[in-house]
């Protein structure tokens, strides 16, 4: 881009301007610099520059020292010759003006010879001679408009032949006498045109400017009394546009100025480039809509043909509208993926509930063979503890209670229990009513399992005395029976399935239970003999007639020797501390 600015650096230097005023179109905060370029009558050449910001002229010259020697093959030199502050409309701004010098001893070095050399190695000096003397007749005749034998193109192409190639160097324009068009076709063809008089004031305008202005039309009406200069931010004089001849100017419509129902539509904006007429001591302004959507074009009551048909406004507004399209487009995609995002994070969320919820009614590793579609085999445990547990008096507590009272008790003992199954790594089978099984060594086989089974049974008992029953208002009482001994598990059923226990360990377990004693943790010998080496307080309550097992010599668990209840319940001393000073603070 910067290098198609010009063909050499005053052309760049002059389009710097234009360039900024596009990149204003995406970096709408961009507060950029301003450059003019003035040619002395010796020769020299002057670089104005203006800034909003001060200090940062310093690095003006190396940058275009670089420019001119990267782009254009030449070495120059720039000396600060006048530096200061000046007052506009928009507060101070720096103006500092540079002398250009160029060397032209490294101009003549690096171009004016290799070109000769060309010529010498294809012709003789003499024919070289007499082919610049041919364009020079050439170029004398059209100028003086008389006739020639030979046209332009054939000199022209002699010359590309003849390998100069020099035609861009050489070139010469030519200019009517007179203008050969007519003035309504240039109002109409240019409508958004203005020509001025040093004074401001309007000796010409196009037909669309006339149109969305009305009051330009009247006849030697002032130019500052319609619009107002938006960039550059100068004061509206002839001297100061002389000035800045070389920038961008865009100008705005005053509200006060336009009819009154359309003070309350955006106003115009013009943009474009003043060219001074020195024959006519006028100014032109060679403008533009400035328009950058069609959004904008509506609500300013425009049309696309309103803008002139050579006008690049007219593609740059569609092609601007593309732009805008796919950028929605993409936000809109973007704004869809976090959506996705989202709810990927929502199912995942509700993804591990349902998990939880699974592994809560089946073990961990039997919920994920069926989640991948899997036939889970039965296995056969030769060893493990079951535990079943239930209320006493619990049929007479639900003929007297509503069922709510029922459903708030039980949820509360459960709960309690529930939270137990994770302290001391037992597995829950399943509740039916008031009864509570529990299993350790299924699924997963460990050696503890007798123990871990016994202080989740004296957990209960503790748990158990902070339920109220809701007839006498006393802590509930629950009978435990503990059996130890093989079992045959595996999942049963296809729509609510469960991870079940069969064998005759489960009845004797059930039988503990069932012939156990209010508020007493029931053992059998086999789970007497897994413990009676261990730290735990066991008493014999003797020889029991058993309802299908006969005569069984069974054992009551008192407590654990080793571990304190805190500890059975998973609240350790520091906590239960905690709790007491919240307790005794009222909170």
């Amino acid at each position: 881009m910067l290098r198609t600015l010009g063909g050499n650096l005053t052309e760049f230097i002059e389009n710097l301007d234009a360039l900024h005023s596009f990149l204003t179109l995406s970096y709408k905060e961009m507060n950029a610099p301003s450059f003019r370029v003035e040619k002395r009558n010796d020769g020299t050449m002057f670089l104005h520059y203006y800034s909003d910001r001060s200090g940062f002229f310093h690095i003006v010259p190396g940058i275009i020292e670089s420019v001119a020697k990267d782009f254009f093959n030449s070495e120059i030199t720039m000396n600060i010759i006048y530096q200061t502050e000046e007052k506009d409309r928009t507060g101070k701004r720096e103006h500092v003006i540079f002398e250009v010098l160029q060397n032209t001893e490294v101009q003549k070095k690096t171009i004016k010879p290799r070109q000769k050399i060309e010529a010498k190695n294809c012709f003789p000096q003499d024919q070289v001679d007499n082919i610049d003397m041919e364009i020079s007749r050439d170029v004398h005749k059209r100028s003086s408009c008389c006739p020639v034998k030979k046209s332009h193109w054939d000199i022209i192409r002699n010359v590309v032949i003849f390998g100069r190639g020099s035609l861009l160097n050489s070139f010469q324009p030519v200019y009517p006498d007179r203008l050969w068009m007519d003035e309504k076709a240039f109002c109409n063809e240019f409508p958004f045109h203005i020509v001025f008089d040093k004074e401001l004031r309007v000796k010409q305008a196009g037909v669309n400017i006339q149109k969305y202005v009305p009051g330009i039309q009247t006849m030697d009406i002032r130019l500052d009394e319609y619009f107002t200069i938006v960039h550059p931010q100068v004061t509206f004089t002839i001297a100061n546009i002389q000035t800045f001849t070389n920038s961008q100017f865009v100008l705005r419509t005053k509200r006060e100025m336009m009819p009154e129902s359309w003070k309350k539509q955006p106003m115009l904006k013009l943009r474009g480039y003043m060219i001074w007429m020195e024959s006519i001591q006028c100014m032109i302004y060679m403008c533009s809509p400035k328009l950058r959507s069609l959004q904008e074009l509506e609500e300013r009551k425009m049309h696309i043909s309103d803008i002139a048909k050579h006008d690049v406004t007219r593609d740059l507004i569609l092609l601007n509208h593309q732009r805008l399209a796919e950028i929605e487009l993409s936000n809109q995609l973007e704004r869809k993926k976090e959506e996705l995002r989202i709810l990927s994070k929502n199912l995942e969320i509700e993804k591990k509930k349902t998990e939880t919820l699974l592994y809560a009614m089946l073990p961990p590793h039997v919920a994920i063979q069926l989640k991948e579609g899997k036939k889970v085999q039965a296995g056969e445990f030769s060893t493990c503890t079951i535990l079943f547990s239930d209320v006493v008096t619990f049929t007479n507590i639900c003929s007297a209670c509503e069922p709510i009272q029922i459903v708030n008790m039980l949820n509360a003992m459960y709960s309690r229990f529930d939270r137990l199954t994770n302290v001391h790594d037992v597995y829950k089978v399943e509740t039916i009513g008031d009864a509570y099984m529990v299993v350790g060594g299924v699924p997963v086989p460990v050696e503890t399992h007798v123990e871990r089974v016994a202080n989740f049974a004296l957990g209960m008992r503790i748990a158990a005395r902070e339920v109220i029953s809701p007839i006498t208002g006393d802590p509930i009482q629950i009978r435990v029976g503990i059996h130890t001994g093989p079992v045959l598990a595996g999942v049963v059923g296809d729509k609510m399935p469960r991870y079940c226990l069969f064998g005759d360990t489960v009845n004797t377990a059930s039988r503990m239970e069932s012939h156990g004693v209010p508020d007493k943790i029931h053992l059998s010998p086999t789970t007497f003999q897994a413990l009676k080496h261990k730290d735990f307080d066991i008493v014999e309550r003797g020889v029991i007639d058993v309802k299908g097992k006969g005569k069984m010599n069974t054992y009551f668990l008192i407590k654990n020797l080793a571990l304190s209840e805190e500890e059975i319940m998973g609240m350790p001393e520091c906590e239960d501390l905690q709790a007491e000073c919240n307790l005794a603070t009222g909170k």
